[in-house]
């Protein structure tokens, strides 16, 4: 399947809510290896579904561990547990580019999701993955890793990464692109 194309901020549908995934099918899953195949043309760790346009409750994660290809598909993800203990992180976003900023998260999670064939399941995450499973889970929220910040800071940052991408513009995927 084709690459997706990435919504760019500022854009209202990071602000907008995903809604569940009724039935885990071979559309979903299809949809799934797109935003994987994004996710690798982009080499990020990992993307939510408002990210390309998607207000479903799918993201998605690999962190290449020691290079190797792990991915993991949360679809209708819960975290119900996350622990007192915080953790600074810097993050960015490949929506957001040019831009970065230390966000403070717990450092331990656990969620429970339906996988990539629609199975139950539950994991237990900390640290850097914890950070990135947790910045996921906020896109289908409407909140970024922006929202975080104060209100001056956050602006600040919205108008840097506005100014990066008009002087360099994103590449928007299309008919004549060769991926």
């Amino acid at each position: 399947m084709p690459v997706l194309s990435l919504v760019y901020a500022p854009n209202p549908i990071f602000k907008q809510q995903a809604t569940p995934v009724e039935t885990v099918d071979d559309t979903v899953r299809a949809t799934i290896d797109a935003m994987f195949d994004t996710l690798e043309y982009e080499q990020a760790v990992g993307m939510g579904g408002n990210m390309v346009g998607l207000l479903k409750q799918i993201a998605i994660v690999d962190l290449h561990p020691d290079g190797v290809s792990s991915p993991y598909t949360f679809i209708n993800p819960d975290i119900y547990w996350a622990s007192e203990e915080m953790q600074e992180q810097e993050e960015a976003s490949i929506c957001f580019p040019g831009i970065a900023a230390t966000i403070q998260r717990p450092k331990a999670i656990k969620l429970r999701y339906l996988d990539y064939d629609g199975n139950p399941a539950e994991l237990e995450a900390e640290g850097y993955f914890a950070c990135v499973i947790q910045h996921e889970v906020d896109y289908l929220r409407g909140v970024t890793f922006l929202d975080y910040l104060s209100k001056m800071k956050r602006d600040m940052l919205i108008k840097k990464t506005q100014k990066y991408q008009k002087e360099h513009p994103p590449h928007v995927h299309g008919a004549g692109c060769r991926h």
